[in-house]
């Protein structure tokens, strides 16, 4: 029998946006003190319900504004959902920010253990794989430079490395395998697939459709906030691109 991993029930999220033009923090403050503050609600996520099971990839789709994103911090725990209740098994590696949990005056050698103690593991464990981090990045010296010299893409090799080697149980990707050259895409691509072929669960978004029938063994179609269609990649990728 499977063992589902991600339960996600009855998710609503809801943002109060600030509706006023204000410009600086004093009238901010002094605006909030009368009460006069008006803010608009919008709907993020509106009661949006599934599972996921032990080893399976799902593949999310749609268009920017969707609620893709929002739901990934959902699930990673950095985002608290106004209604409803999310059920995580196992320890969640989320890729979704260049550069999330790493200090930018820090060396991408620093910024390796920093990152994997964020990701609950222990320095032991991490000096055991620094090594195979470092090879499979391919940043060479540059790991000894502090990061916030770093270009998008030598962010991105090293998020993906960290992510890659620790082989987290559930792994939530958001669009960082098109960053980068093509050499490196590439290259991710295999290690995800290998993750997958492991036993790792996966949530991936992407906009690359193609990608996304080839790595998914289900995938789900957001548009504003509510589930449109969920099911085989085929079918639910099929109907998206109509």
């Amino acid at each position: 029998m499977s063992k589902t991993m991600i339960e996600v029930n009855d998710v609503t999220m809801r943002f109060r946006m600030n509706n006023d033009k204000i410009i600086s923090l004093k009238e901010f403050v002094t605006t909030a003190i009368r009460g006069k503050l008006n803010y608009n609600e919008f709907t993020a996520l509106s009661h949006v319900s599934f599972d996921v099971q032990h080893g399976e990839t799902l593949g999310l789709i749609g268009r920017n504004g969707a609620g893709k994103s929002t739901l990934l911090k959902i699930i990673s725990g950095i985002l608290k959902p106004t209604e409803g209740t999310i059920a995580v098994c196992g320890n969640v590696v989320p890729m979704l920010e260049l550069g999330s949990g790493f200090d930018f005056d820090l060396t991408g050698k620093e910024n390796i253990f920093l990152n994997g103690a964020i990701l609950g593991y222990d320095e032991e464990f991490l000096k055991s794989k620094y090594d195979e981090i470092v090879d499979f990045s391919e940043l060479g010296k540059f790991i000894e430079i502090p990061i916030r010299n770093y270009s998008s893409g030598m962010l991105a090799r090293l998020a993906f490395s960290v992510a890659a080697i620790v082989k987290p149980e559930i792994l939530i990707v958001d669009e960082i395998l098109s960053v980068g050259d093509t050499a490196f895409q590439e290259k991710s691509h295999a290690r995800m697939l290998e993750l997958m072929g492991g036993g790792t669960t996966v949530l991936f978004v992407s906009h690359n459709i193609k990608q996304i029938k080839e790595m998914c063994t289900r995938v789900m179609w957001l548009e504003q906030g509510h589930i449109k269609m969920i099911g085989k990649s085929e079918e639910v990728c099929g109907n998206y691109i109509l």
